[in-house]
């Protein structure tokens, strides 16, 4: 099933956002059409294609530093807010060896979409956030944009997305963000209707206050540890959870890094505000980093991870950890709930949330970065918890 929201490069009226917190929460050649249409993917494409993004990585790792000049805008950052047309394709099943199949581990698969888009601008989501429903969302793109819009369901499965916006992150002089060299959003979190975005490669968090305009609301820099500023140039701030009242640590920010690691070789992360800011670690096992987080009602935070290796390709996984462990210089783990690899219907998943149905169950949604690239897909998949 096909469906599209809004005019082809429609300028969109300014207007708040009315979206409420859940309680759980490579370039194409000029000229290619590179989000209309289904494109060719395959195991081996793909590989290349996370190898063609491992390798400025490995350089960093290795002590070349980037260059001091900031970055100007490309043809994927959004200028001005615009309505977009998506399309939508279904995925049927997750694993196209045995598509009867639908638990994998801990989550039971419920639908997924292909989405694809004629404008330049969609595309490269590293994370989302729905409301309490889990139909409208805010979406980030790591060109400095927002994506924002309603998911169509149809009884548990998804259709399609409507009324989809892309808009700037702009900056509290009003500028975009990409005016100052800076990309790489990677990172959101809701608290009422404080929206908090982390910037990787500059290692800083913005906050938006969306009473003030919603999309159209400025950016402040928020005061954040010096250790942060120190994380590794593309390996940086990569997951953001805020924590509610009634929760351990509630009124927190934890910022996550995606690669940071500590001398014992675990992933730094760190308390932002509340009752005991500082820093901790989570314990890296498996060659797998950090994408994402998200805190559910029951207390435990779901981490999403992903790993690639020249022999089997692209790794997929969630733990689960109990936000009770999470205390000021703690190493936390937590057992692996859900894995899954090329075999299944994954490309770079690198954003995560939850809502909770009415009849009770805890849906988990998951985006993938296509990193702008002919060959990889913006995929977005739903899974039940089932324990």
């Amino acid at each position: 099933m096909n469906s599209h929201s809004g005019a082809r490069a429609q300028r969109a009226k300014p207007e708040s956002s009315n979206l409420a917190p859940s309680p759980d929460s490579g370039s194409a050649p000029r000229g290619a059409s590179r989000n209309d249409g289904d494109r060719l993917f395959t195991r081996r494409r793909f590989v290349a294609s996370a190898a063609a993004g491992l390798i400025p990585s490995v350089a960093y790792a290795q002590g070349t530093k980037p260059s001091a000049k900031p970055r100007a805008p490309d043809e994927f950052s959004v200028a001005a807010p615009v309505s977009i047309e998506v399309h939508a394709r279904p995925i049927p099943s997750f694993d196209p060896r045995d598509r009867a199949r639908t638990r994998f581990g801990a989550l039971q698969y419920r639908s997924g979409l292909v989405l694809t888009s004629p404008f330049r601008g969609f595309g490269g989501l590293s994370g989302l956030r729905l409301d309490a429903g889990g139909a409208r969302f805010i979406a980030i793109s790591d060109k400095g944009s927002w994506i924002t819009g309603r998911i169509l369901s149809s009884g548990r499965e998804m259709t399609g997305l409507a009324d989809v916006e892309a808009a700037p992150l702009l900056y509290a002089d009003g500028r975009p963000i990409t005016a100052r060299g800076w990309f790489d959003s990677e990172a959101i979190a809701l608290d009422g209707s404080l929206v908090y975005v982390g910037l990787e490669r500059v290692n800083q968090i913005l906050r938006f206050d969306f009473a003030k305009g919603g999309t159209r609301s400025l950016g402040q820099s928020i005061a954040v540890p010096p250790a942060m500023r120190k994380l590794p140039y593309n390996k940086g701030l990569e997951a953001l959870v805020t924590v509610p009242k009634g929760q351990p640590l509630a009124g927190t920010l934890i910022a996550i890094s995606e690669r940071g690691l500590d001398t014992d070789g675990n992933i730094i992360g760190f308390l932002i505000g509340g009752p005991q800011p500082g820093d901790f670690a989570v314990r890296r096992t498996d060659h797998f980093d950090i994408s994402d987080a998200v805190l559910l009602r029951s207390s435990d935070l779901l981490i999403l991870e992903r790993k690639f290796s020249w022999l089997s390709g692209v790794g997929i996984r969630i733990r689960r950890i109990a936000l009770k462990s999470l205390v000021r210089g703690a190493t936390i783990d937590g057992p692996s709930i859900f894995e899954a690899d090329l075999g299944n219907e994954v490309d770079n998943m690198e954003g995560i949330d939850a809502h909770v149905t009415p009849e009770g169950d805890t849906v988990l949604t998951m985006v993938s970065d296509d990193n702008f690239s002919m060959i990889q897909r913006t995929l977005l998949l739903q899974f039940t918890l089932m324990e």
